[in-house]
């Protein structure tokens, strides 16, 4: 499907579904262009002067128009409550277990993104607006136990291929936006929330994250982290690496 209208890869579960949603509204566009095309030279052959010297002030007396805007009607209803609001749905109402998930938190800064994972106790360290200060933008305790193992990374996010991965996504700073294209996925990220979203990825490789909202003269900066889709045997053992690594206790990237 990436090969019709030039779309990018394309390397999700639900991204075929916003591909079609793509491609069908295009169709309807190309439908209504040459469609008005057609009327407008076909007006100005029929109404041109040599045939109608005198204006004619009653105009087109036909309903023609009226069962083409009708059909303009229904088919952008079709596309809008057919495709568009069960995608829209099925993303934001119908979440995956987290036991079944890949669970991370996201937070964008001027000019990066600061990912944490669970560690091996699998729970994250606690989080309020309480424990918000200057040197704890994020709010997290560090004095809590379940934070001590959590896997720290920038700009990185690694997730077993065929497996959804659920990112809780915020921002330390302005409001930037999350966006990878292959997975047909863009949030916004904004401070003080706690936004979440989630796909899955079926297809193995290196995929660019970039920022779709310009977040500062470093903006370009954002497109330095990557989406790294393996197998599951990969990811464990990249796993088992990194837990081994945050066993003394995570370093906080903020």
């Amino acid at each position: 499907m990436e090969k019709i209208l030039g779309l990018p890869e394309l390397a999700s579960e639900h991204g075929q579904h916003v591909d079609k949603l793509i491609i069908y509204v295009h169709l309807l566009m190309g439908v209504l262009f040459v469609g008005w095309l057609i009327y407008y030279f076909y007006a100005l052959f029929r109404f041109r002067k040599s045939r109608h010297p005198k204006a004619d002030y009653t105009g087109v007396r036909s309903h023609a128009n009226h069962y083409i805007e009708l059909a303009v009607i229904v088919a952008e209803g079709i596309l809008l409550f057919g495709l568009a609001v069960p995608l829209w749905a099925n993303a934001v109402d119908k979440f995956p277990a987290e036991k079944d998930a890949v669970v991370v938190r996201v937070a964008g800064q001027q000019f990066a993104w600061n990912v944490r994972y669970a560690g091996p106790d699998g729970k994250f360290a606690k989080h309020d607006v309480t424990f918000v200060n200057a040197e704890n933008q994020l709010g997290y305790d560090k004095n809590d136990p379940f934070g001590k193992d959590d896997i720290l990374l920038l700009n990185e996010i690694h997730v077993p291929v065929n497996k959804p991965l659920i990112i809780h996504l915020t921002s330390k700073d302005v409001i930037h936006s999350l966006k990878i294209i292959a997975m047909r996925v863009t949030q916004d990220a904004i401070p003080g929330m706690d936004i979440p979203l989630w796909f899955k990825p079926i297809r193995e490789g290196k995929y660019q994250i970039n920022c779709a909202q310009l977040c500062g003269n470093g903006h370009y900066g954002m497109a330095q982290g990557f989406l790294i889709v393996e197998t599951q045997e990969k990811y464990d053992q990249w796993l088992a690496e990194k837990s081994k690594s945050a066993a003394g206790g995570a370093t906080s990237y903020e």
